[in-house]
């Protein structure tokens, strides 16, 4: 790795940050991973909920192996919950469950936010593996169009960070909203079910700072360059 001024003043910071977020969602989920709620849901149920809500059809829940790895696959229309989700009674299990197939309605309504990120999905899977050492081997060989690549790519990786806050934010919001509305969680259950989601939502918005830090760390190391 190669290490400068500016990645001890900008991505250092954002790197405690982020260490901090990750550190609330696993306390958040842990917390509430013990309490079980009263209606007696598991994730799949509550999941599958909804989806009825939304009346979204053609989707499988399925178990998968793990902690805290539940996603959406759209390629397979599968909601994908992990083994304290799936079949857990956890006040934790249903907030995950139900933001997941937040998911798959907004997929199912062609939710926008969704179409521009995805648009920016294979650029940004490329930068941030190459952006970084391309730049940074360009201002060892005072390459200008490697500095610029590389900038240009790892943007790409910041455009869909920001893009991925809109449609987390969203899902969520979808989960907490039906979990509402239908009574999935009662009283204080639907607090702690918010807790875990908004702890979660932190670590995007980490993830997002640490990208537009890094962008700014090599505009910063280019410009020295070039001056």
């Amino acid at each position: 790795m190669y290490l400068d001024y500016y990645y001890f003043i900008l991505i250092v910071p954002v790197l405690i940050i982020s260490l901090i977020a990750q550190s609330r969602v696993n306390s958040a989920y842990n917390r509430f991973s013990r309490v079980q709620n009263r209606r007696g849901l598991t994730g799949a149920m509550a999941a599958q909920a909804v989806l009825d809500f939304y009346g979204v059809q053609g989707v499988r829940i399925e178990h998968v192996r793990g902690k805290l790895n539940d996603h959406y696959d759209p390629r397979t229309n599968v909601i994908r919950l992990s083994d304290g989700v799936y079949g857990s009674c956890s006040i934790a299990a249903v907030g995950v469950a139900c933001h997941e197939a937040g998911h798959a309605a907004q997929h199912a309504e062609g939710y926008t936010p969704i179409k521009v990120r995805n648009a920016f999905l294979l650029p940004a899977q490329i930068g941030s593996n190459a952006a970084i050492p391309l730049a940074i081997l360009g201002i060892f060989l005072g390459s200008q169009f490697l500095m610029n690549f590389g900038i240009v790519l790892y943007a790409t990786v910041m455009l869909f960070q920001l893009c991925t806050l809109p449609v987390e934010f969203n899902a969520s919001r979808r989960a907490l909203s039906v979990i509402e509305e239908t009574g999935l969680l009662a009283g204080d259950e639907f607090g702690g079910a918010q807790k875990v989601l908004r702890a979660a939502a932190m670590t995007y918005v980490a993830s997002f700072a640490m990208s537009a830090a890094n962008l700014l760390r090599l505009l910063l190391l280019t410009r020295n360059r070039r001056d």
